[in-house]
């Protein structure tokens, strides 16, 4: 479909896989993505390429490779489908170049994405999608040929690695959560992973601190179940259910790519992101006397200001999209950031929207 040009919304470039999002066309953006690199002088810094458990997810990775790794840019490749944000912490803990991620979130289950974060670790801002989108469109516009390099020639020079980037994220997020008051309330919670990348994630931490876990939805399924994979208070029909049924203390949940997240109380009530967000900051100023910014999008509740004042803490607002808490994040401007459709990180953390640390900071 050259005709049609590829666009970057707020994460990235999303499209309905066979029609707008093809391997023609993930190669012309890869291609664009090289050169944005070798503009910036980060051609040697490496990328680091993951999927989540979306149709052909996998494929379209090895793909990207292939067109990296003819443009003489190594790739660290996930064995396995992977969050979102562990995407973010190994672009930092690596000092790569940048991520791509191939996801299209929380959407429908017949959309794909393609996700490049820069090598600060957080979402583009819009000057990088904007040069990215502008290369992918002269090249499809000039119908050039994208070089490739088969994936067995790239192994052979060194120009992939089968990378594991699980281990390394789940350490430093036992540092960054307290998970003692978890330990010794010995909680019984329900995961919902909505068929998506969070699972050995979430579940695993929670396990390793002595909860009595139950998952739901916890493989692969391409079409989520028949329903986009959003913790939203219709998709999270079972794990409410399974919270009155089963006396548990709390039911956590994230997206596909986990980096959004939905909190069920004990009677099986969804609770609203917003207030969950303006619990957490409030939390977190209280119990651990973190000072700072916070930072919420222009769309996200009001009630974050008024737990910022009586915490004594400044408040930014910005604009739609995480890119731009992510910025703050960065520049050490904030300890808290959040957003109306369940995105939070918070300080030493990666600038990136993370359900799986916020639904472990609910439970700690």
């Amino acid at each position: 479909m050259p005709h049609v040009k590829i666009k970057f919304g707020t994460s990235g470039w999303r499209g309905v896989i066979a029609d707008d999002f093809t391997f023609d066309r993930v190669r012309v953006v890869t291609q664009a993505i090289a050169d944005h690199l070798a503009a910036q002088g980060l051609k040697d810094k490496g990328v680091i390429v993951g999927y989540d458990t979306r149709f052909l997810s996998e494929r379209f990775a090895a793909e990207a490779v292939t067109v990296l790794a003819a443009n003489g840019i190594r790739s660290f490749l996930s064995n396995r489908d992977v969050p979102t944000p562990v995407i973010s912490y190994e672009i930092i803990r690596r000092k790569a170049g940048g991520g791509i991620n191939f996801t299209a979130s929380h959407n429908p289950p017949e959309y794909n994405g393609l996700k490049f974060s820069p090598a600060w670790g957080g979402p583009a801002l819009p000057d990088t999608t904007k040069d990215v989108e502008s290369r992918a469109n002269a090249l499809l516009e000039k119908n050039t040929s994208i070089a490739v390099m088969p994936l067995s020639e790239a192994r052979e020079k060194g120009l992939v690695e089968d990378a594991d980037l699980r281990k390394s994220y789940l350490d430093d997020l036992r540092k960054k959560v307290d998970l003692e008051p978890v330990r010794k309330a010995k909680l019984k919670i329900a995961v919902d992973l909505l068929y998506g990348t969070g699972r050995d994630y979430l579940d695993t931490v929670l396990r390793d601190a002595g909860c009595a876990v139950t998952v739901l939805h916890g493989h692969r399924d391409a079409f989520f179940g028949g329903r986009s994979p959003e913790p939203s208070e219709e998709n999270l029909a079972d794990l409410s259910a399974i919270m009155k049924k089963g006396k548990y203390d709390v039911g956590l949940a994230v997206d596909g790519d986990a980096d959004r997240f939905g909190i069920i109380d004990a009677d099986g009530t969804y609770i609203n992101p917003n207030q969950v967000l303006a619990l957490l900051l409030d939390y977190l100023c209280r119990s651990r006397g973190w000072k700072g910014g916070a930072a919420r999008s222009i769309a996200t509740t009001h009630l974050i200001d008024a737990v910022a004042k009586k915490n004594g803490i400044e408040v930014y607002e910005t604009g739609v999209g995480f890119k731009y808490i992510g910025d703050l994040l960065v520049q050490g401007k904030i300890i808290f950031g959040g957003e109306e459709s369940a995105g939070l990180t918070v300080k030493d953390h990666v600038p990136e929207k993370d359900g799986i640390i916020a639904c472990l900071l609910a439970a700690e």
